[in-house]
């Protein structure tokens, strides 16, 4: 089969950039006069997730060094629901491929999955708070706010939703989600500032192409309204792809360190996975490779059409399932078509296309980059009247290696 030609587009995105997210967050905290706040030698639990966030580990020593200097003992604690297949040792791992190590933070990682119920909310949600936050002194955490990849509302993912399913492990997360994230997230993270000490969080704004944007320190009484306008700041810097109509969206990767579902579908579309408006309509999506920081976890492979038998092979089950389970959306972990290599795949796509000469075929490294893609000839018209687009005039060809892999693109234009 012969593949249209494809050329290059580039996105002006929002690249402004906080230069010393560490320093930032030492700034951050010195601004404030936070001696009524606490003690000196008491314990300090700091929540980490596993969201890739740029310089995290750099930004937690910065944390710690700043905690040590008020004369407080800081200690590292995973704050990521079931990510790491809901185990104590799995959870640390996730935090040592982050680059957050004992090491490298200056400070003891405690990672147990022990938890205690704080009671329930009206919904009938249980609360649930590790025992390692539970018997610091204090709990204090660091999170990016961006937009969810399951639900709309005031706040998504940020502060609280560390502090309401994070904090909460494996249990935790399981009860928030039975009962809606939308409508337990600041309801459960008001039960557990009542019960706990949680003098302030360090929210983080990342632009897109993945870098430090702001870094603000957010004290426990304005954790839900901080979280709501910097939701509103961060849908602002959120990169899309400049088309809402394809035939064909070809991902050349997924997985968890792009985004908690694998492909985000604020990106590729909500209505994947929940049903609904299609917008934007990517009428077949297809994923090539599962990211090795995913260690397995395929969460989200289930919104693709077709993908290969490369990443079912890489798949974890175990892992992706406590996932899906987890979240409660067992359509996630739900297996595509796999085909035998890249090549089948996309001559698969492509076999669909009543007119592959005029196919509306995109191409993009994975839902976390896309400052550049790729598009077929059809849609240049469309980019060209879109303002910040630049598009390369050379067209380039679909290559593949003697295994029917697909290559990457050569660097050409820019």
């Amino acid at each position: 089969m012969t593949f249209p030609p494809f050329y290059r587009v580039h996105q002006r995105l929002d690249d402004s950039c906080e230069p010393d997210p560490a320093g930032a967050v030492r700034r951050e905290i010195e601004r404030r006069d936070l001696s009524a706040r606490f003690t000196a030698g008491q314990t300090v639990a700091i929540a980490v997730g596993s969201r890739g966030i740029h310089d995290i580990a750099a930004m937690v020593a910065a944390m710690v060094a700043s905690l040590k200097k008020l004369g407080l003992k800081p200690f590292v604690m995973p704050a990521m629901g079931s990510h790491g297949g809901a185990t104590s040792r799995g959870q640390q791992q996730v935090l040592e491929h982050l680059g957050v190590t004992e090491a490298s933070v200056g400070a003891p990682i405690r990672s147990s999955m022990e938890t205690v119920s704080l009671g329930r909310l009206d919904s009938g949600a249980e609360v649930f708070i590790a025992r390692d936050a539970l018997e610091a002194d204090h709990l204090v955490l660091i999170n990016r706010v961006k937009p969810h990849t399951a639900f709309r509302g005031p706040v998504e993912s940020g502060i609280c939703k560390m502090l309401a399913v994070g904090c909460g492990k494996h249990q935790g997360a399981l009860n928030m989600h039975k009962f809606g994230l939308g409508q337990s997230i600041a309801p459960a993270a008001r039960v557990i500032l009542s019960r706990l000490s949680v003098p302030f969080g360090v929210a983080v704004l990342e632009n897109a192409y993945e870098k430090t944007h702001t870094v603000r320190l957010v004290l426990s009484e304005s954790f839900v309204e901080s979280d709501a306008e910097m939701l509103r700041q961060a849908f602002g810097l959120f990169p899309r792809i400049p088309l809402d109509d394809l035939d064909i969206l070809v991902v050349d990767e997924m997985g968890k360190n792009i985004s908690g579902a694998g492909m985000d579908p604020n990106v590729i579309g909500m209505w994947r996975r929940d049903g609904g408006l299609r917008q934007p309509d990517y009428r077949t999506l297809v994923v090539l490779d599962l990211t090795p920081e995913s260690h397995g976890n395929a969460m989200g492979i289930g919104v693709a059409d077709l993908t290969t038998r490369r990443v079912i092979d890489m798949l974890d089950t175990q892992a992706t399932y406590t996932n899906a389970l987890t979240a409660g959306v067992w359509t996630a972990a739900r297996l595509p078509i796999a085909l035998e290599n890249d090549r089948a795949a996309l001559e698969t796509a492509l076999s669909r296309v009543r007119d592959p000469e005029k196919v509306r075929m995109a191409r993009i490294t994975n839902t976390l980059h896309l400052g550049t893609i790729w598009v077929s000839a059809v849609l240049l018209p469309e980019l060209g009247a879109i303002g910040g687009i630049e598009v390369d005039e050379l067209p380039v060809e679909l290559q593949f290696d003697g295994g029917g892999r697909l290559l990457p693109f050569p660097a050409v234009g820019r």
